[in-house]
């Protein structure tokens, strides 16, 4: 496979990473952010992966596809948690999350 097979999940795979960076930011500046602990782990793991997966699909790797079913996997991980909580940044964060999700099963299953 050529970039241009992965550049829709690339580009998914960046934005989530900003979301997950974003989310992770606006949860340490919330009122307890202890109680967002496990929130704020879960962004930090989700936007390395995307990081990841981007960078393997970008150099054509053999081990992308593998990636991008572990990046699904953790995006989804990720998505639920943010769905436990109210805030803007962690609703966001879920749609993103499992918007990537979708684009990297796709990638997976390729």
């Amino acid at each position: 496979m050529d970039t241009t097979t992965y550049e829709t999940c690339i580009r998914a795979c960046m934005e989530c990473a900003e979301a997950c960076e974003h989310c992770a930011a606006s949860c340490l500046r919330e009122e307890d952010p202890g109680m967002m602990s496990r929130c704020i782990q879960t962004d930090l793991e989700c936007a390395a992966m995307c990081k990841a997966a981007a960078t393997l699909m970008h150099l054509q790797s053999n081990h992308a596809n593998a990636a991008c079913q572990l990046c699904a996997d953790i995006c989804l991980a990720c998505a639920e948690e943010c769905e436990k909580h109210d805030m803007e940044h962690c609703q966001h964060c879920a749609r993103v999350c499992r918007e990537c999700a979708q684009e990297c099963m796709s990638m997976a299953a390729a």
